[in-house]
């Protein structure tokens, strides 16, 4: 009876160790950190103001027991929005936050996560002036919550890709050309994380 106890233990200590490996692409499965970093760059398609608008940026922070990322991030206008009113026609949006994320099986090569980032901002309406600072005519500072949900493939033990959906609700942006609701949508996301799983 001793040894069947101890077999089955060692069978159950076995299967433990081989579920804590995380699988790879690469074919080299790793066995992952309690206590972990990442970062991730995103590109984000979405619409600002019924307009094609693509957002890039970045998070990144502590992985935590292998299922949580406290942390900070940060998002970017990055082509041109050109606003109704004639004297001042181009539109900049930023914004930066807190970020936590939950990861769900990381250990197997496909797996799926979900966060929030909460922050603030700034929207303004410039003016171009060629190779010289833009001149802004009007700002103002926004609050931002942006919920995320995203799959992931380990592509090494070091490097994963995403893809995902999100929703950015805006707060506050009076006293500019555009409202809250037409800053607001839902975007779609590609990236790529790269740390210590």
């Amino acid at each position: 009876m001793k040894r069947l106890v101890t077999f089955i233990a060692l069978l159950l200590m076995m299967s433990h160790t081989q579920a804590q490996e995380i699988q790879t692409l690469s074919g080299k499965s790793f066995k992952p950190k309690q206590f972990g970093a990442y970062g991730a760059g995103i590109g984000t398609i979405t619409a600002i103001n019924g307009d094609f608008a693509v957002m890039t940026g970045a998070y990144g922070g502590v992985f935590l027991n292998k299922k949580w990322l406290l942390g900070v991030g940060a998002k970017n206008l990055s082509n041109n929005i050109r606003l109704e009113s004639a004297d001042r026609p181009y539109l900049n949006f930023w914004y930066t936050g807190a970020v936590a994320e939950y990861v769900h099986n990381t250990d197997k090569m496909f797996h799926w996560s979900a966060g929030t980032l909460i922050g603030g901002g700034g929207v303004s309406e410039r003016e171009k002036r060629g190779k010289g600072r833009d001149a802004v005519y009007a700002s103002s500072a926004v609050v931002v919550a942006e919920p995320f949900v995203q799959v992931e493939m380990n592509i090494t033990h070091y490097l994963r890709v995403v893809a995902g959906g999100s929703y950015r609700r805006v707060f506050g942006s009076g006293g500019i050309n555009i409202s809250d609701e037409k800053l607001s949508a839902p975007g779609f996301h590609l990236g790529v994380k790269a740390g210590l799983f």
